[in-house]
């Protein structure tokens, strides 16, 4: 399996995982995202949305899957984004999000 996607899994059994659009944007406003995940088929709106609070706040940002897949990671429903809030696992999963690797 995908080791940022299993790294997301780990990160919602930590409870430290914030999805959905609505909860993200308010998990950046109240500045506990530490890294911010949208999926690549994400709706236009709710990436121009994310992206802006994201950058105002300075908070990372990086696309990565599909709706389905990000959701399957959490064990949820299909989620355009995802808000990881623990600045450890936030870190491991931005440096695999930047490298752009995929370990099988």
């Amino acid at each position: 399996m995908d080791r940022l996607l299993s790294l997301l899994g780990i990160a919602q059994k930590a409870g430290k995982v914030v999805s959905g659009g609505f909860l993200c944007e308010k998990s950046i406003k109240a500045k506990q995202a530490r890294l911010v995940i949208l999926a690549k088929d994400a709706q236009k709106n709710t990436v121009s949305t994310i992206s802006n609070k994201c950058t105002f706040y300075n908070i990372p940002f990086g696309f990565y899957g599909s709706k389905e897949t990000l959701g399957r990671a959490i064990g949820k429903e299909e989620r355009s984004c995802v808000a990881v809030t623990d600045q450890g696992l936030a870190d491991s999963i931005n440096k695999l999000l930047s490298s752009g690797k995929k370990e099988e």
